[in-house]
């Protein structure tokens, strides 16, 4: 770590909702025998930053979002190209960015801090010496050599509402050397604490790709309308030949249109989500927001008509690796699949969020819990979901119990709930699972035992988990519209389940660490929680109190039946989802179980039912509608085309994409048998009428796949094994159910088809 010499610096005063960004700006002399020039840089906001004019590093949105007060990254850049010898110049744009702007539904802003305010240090690397040139405090009068602030083209710059560029007030050269600014002032000391600072750990967000307009239409008042044909996150880059001085370009963004052809602008709630650009009035002008962004499909265009060649999507999110990739003979099911990648893209920016569109966009710690191992085979999400871990953590010892989402802004009293407070340890458990390293259950162990023994102390004297808030199975799609929360099944029946998850977990976690005494406490307490589970929600025959999906999933996913009462829950689990025609009847928590419930109990037909179902609620009926991406609610969209208007209804919301673990582990057939991949699972189920099937996946061993594909009453199947690992092996509708183990290659099989 750098010994910081620089402060952070800001303008005089602070900043009000629509106020332009401060541009920040030095001259300085480097030497001529330079070796080696590294540039420091975060703020508070988000910071764009120059050397000599030139844009430094790919990043953007920098510095994220963190628990800013404990912990604020800081980029490092090698500039040393972009410097001369003589006069330089640094500078840097500072937008509001989630220090400063509003967040939440409430309207709030400035969470962290009154005004942007910017923190550079370059340190110049000379033979012998090295001479730092940091952000400070500008002396009085000011002077040439001096931080100075002004403003430029970027006005307005929130992060839900959208920016304003105005290109007549860009000044020319602002961050070069020779510029001479004639109405700045100087920059004063923002304090802030130093010791908050560290070297960027997560992946930066960047622009990973760009999208063409697929169609142009016109909207009901006549304005260009652009649908680039899947829902993103990001912004639009415009290309301007010949604008007039002046012209005035709005572009808002929304995520579906109406039935009508009008942007439909209600999933953004109070994010107004529009960009404007005022032209100069050059012969070519391109120009994009840095500053904000946003979540959409189309965007209405007032004050210019653009063709395809003038408009660009810039998609937008944490540079991850991906790490996992599905197909199949069901072109449903592949859309269904690319939706779950599109939507897990568009909500890691930085750190993994519910929704990229509405004046929300929280890292919620119910929806990653959901999850988690879909995104783990995916992409590699050990940076960004590592430093949400530690966010988590910090908060959880800010506020004194388990937080709701990380970091946090939300005011309301947090509480322990099920699903949402147990990511502490069901994320962690997870990430162990996909990579094999320990250290991430000891680095959050301390604050799992909080959790767990917060609840521990709530339990009534039958030790159950039955009083205090709960979400219980969020967006069952039986619950009111507005009352998400208000599903079928007992919140505290779903509390007990997932407790009992936790406990069993928390019981391996701490013999993995060594930690004898803590391993059985939490055995005892997890017999106590399970024998409780038991007596107050199942009967003798194994009837689940209730009798929903999401009951029953839970109890037989989460070990909370005898051997007797399985095979009754099963039974009647798979007589109620076919009593719905195997439509969804279940929300959050039950969703990511109810196919391995019913596999497990000898439904798998049922299952793939389940997962092919076309009519609402389903898994596939947003994408008969078009869907692509995941729904926050399965009723999004109605038949008729119009919008569910419920005040929470995302059209990007990955954890009801949590289904694609299973389509991974059984459709597919790969899945880790050991942490970190060095036994394997290979074990496709076929079903549900489809002929072929593939996954693979990037494991830390290296690419391990399946492939199978039925083909005139032949089964072929080929495994990859990376070096390192073994794979378990049971062959899909062999006539002699063959398992095999083989090591590391290529394997092959062909055989006649024992068709079920």
């Amino acid at each position: 770590m750098p010994q910081w010499q620089a402060q952070f610096i800001a303008h005089s005063r602070p900043c009000a909702e629509g106020d332009p960004a401060p541009y920040f700006r030095k001259s300085f002399t480097v030497e001529p025998d330079l070796v080696r020039a590294t540039l420091y840089v975060t703020a508070l906001g988000v910071v764009e930053p120059y050397v000599n004019g030139t844009r430094v590093g790919e990043d953007i949105l920098a510095p994220g979002w963190t628990a800013y007060r404990e912990r604020l990254g800081v980029n490092e850049y090698d500039v040393t190209p972009l410097l001369t010898d003589g006069p330089n110049a640094l500078g840097a744009i500072v937008g509001e960015g989630w220090a400063v702007g509003r967040l939440m539904w409430s309207g709030a802003n400035h969470h962290y801090a009154d005004r942007p305010a910017l923190f550079m240090q370059l340190e110049l690397a000379y033979p012998g010496r090295t001479a730092v040139v940091p952000t400070e405090p500008s002396s009085a009068p000011t002077k040439a050599t001096d931080w100075q602030v002004g403003v430029g083209g970027v006005r307005a710059n929130g992060l839900y509402d959208g920016e304003t560029f105005d290109a007549r007030l860009e000044p020319p050269g602002w961050s070069r050397a020779d510029f001479i600014p004639a109405d700045w002032g100087p920059a004063i000391r923002y304090d802030w604490n130093l010791d908050s600072l560290e070297l960027r750990v997560q992946p930066p967000i960047r622009r990973i790709e760009e999208l063409p307009v697929a169609a142009i239409t016109t909207s009901p008042t006549g304005y260009p309308i652009l649908d680039f044909g899947q829902n993103l996150t990001g912004w639009i880059r415009l290309i301007l030949d010949n604008p007039r001085r002046g012209q005035d370009i709005t572009i808002r963004h929304a995520e579906s249109l109406t039935p009508e052809g009008a942007l439909e602008r209600e999933t953004n709630r109070t994010a107004k989500a529009t960009d404007r650009y005022i032209a100069a009035g050059e012969p070519r002008e391109t120009w994009e927001p840095r500053f904000t962004f946003h979540g959409f499909r189309y965007a209405e265009v007032e004050g210019w008509k653009p063709n395809r060649d003038a408009v660009r999507a810039v998609v937008i999110h944490s540079d991850m690796a991906r790490h996992g990739w599905f197909e199949c003979s069901n072109p449903l099911l592949n859309r269904f699949h690319a939706n779950t990648v599109w939507s897990m893209r568009g909500n890691f920016v930085g750190l993994p969020t519910d929704c990229p569109q509405r004046d929300e966009r929280l890292g919620w710690t119910g929806d990653l819990n959901a999850f988690i191992p879909t995104a783990t085979y995916l992409y590699d999400v050990r940076g960004v979901v590592g430093s949400w871990l530690t966010d988590l953590m910090i908060e959880q010892t800010r506020v004194g119990n388990m937080p709701r989402s990380a970091p946090l802004v939300d005011q309301r009293p947090s509480q322990p709930t099920a699903l949402w407070g147990d990511a502490i340890v069901n994320v962690p458990w997870q990430m162990f699972w996909e990579y094999g390293d320990v250290d991430v259950l000891r680095r959050c162990w301390r604050t799992m035992c909080s959790f767990v023994d917060e609840v521990a102390t709530l339990l009534d004297d039958h030790d159950l988990w039955s009083t205090g808030f709960q979400y219980g199975d969020w967006c069952d799609p039986d619950a009111p519209p507005r009352e998400p929360g208000r599903g079928k099944t007992d919140p505290y029946l779903v509390a007990q389940a997932f407790y009992a998850r936790t406990t069993a977990q928390m019981t391996q976690i701490a013999g993995l660490l060594g930690e004898s005494a803590a391993a059985d406490r939490y055995a005892e307490l997890d017999a106590r929680v399970r024998a409780a589970f038991r007596r107050e929600y199942v009967s003798e025959r194994g009837i689940v109190k209730g009798e929903t999906s999401t009951g029953y999933a839970l109890a037989l996913c989460f070990d909370l039946l005898d051997a007797g009462q399985r095979a009754y829950a099963g039974k009647r689990l798979n007589s109620l989802m076919a009593g719905r025609g195997y439509t969804i009847s279940s929300g959050f928590a039950g969703t990511p179980f109810i196919a391995d419930a019913l596999m497990a109990t000898g439904h798998l037909d049922g299952a793939y039912k389940l997962l092919l179902q076309t009519d609402c609620p389903s898994f596939l009926y947003p994408v008969t509608m078009g869907a692509t991406t995941i729904w926050e609610r399965w009723d999004a969209i109605q038949p008729d085309g119009w919008l569910y208007r419920t005040g929470m209804t995302s059209l990007n919301h990955y954890a009801l994409g949590a289904v694609s673990d299973w389509i991974h582990r059984v459709v597919g057939g790969l899945a880790a048998a050991e942490p970190g991949w060095t036994r394997i699972t290979v074990a496709p189920r076929p079903g549900g009428g489809l002929t072929h099937a593939s996954t693979s996946h990037l494991t830390p061993l290296g690419l391990a796949a399946v492939s199978w594909a039925l083909t005139g009453g032949e089964m072929t199947a080929t495994v990859v094994v990376p070096a390192g690992a073994t794979a378990a092996v049971r062959l899909p509708l062999h006539p002699e159910d063959l398992a095999v183990t083989v090591g590391p290659g290529e394997h092959t099989w062909a055989y006649a088809a024992q068709v079920q």
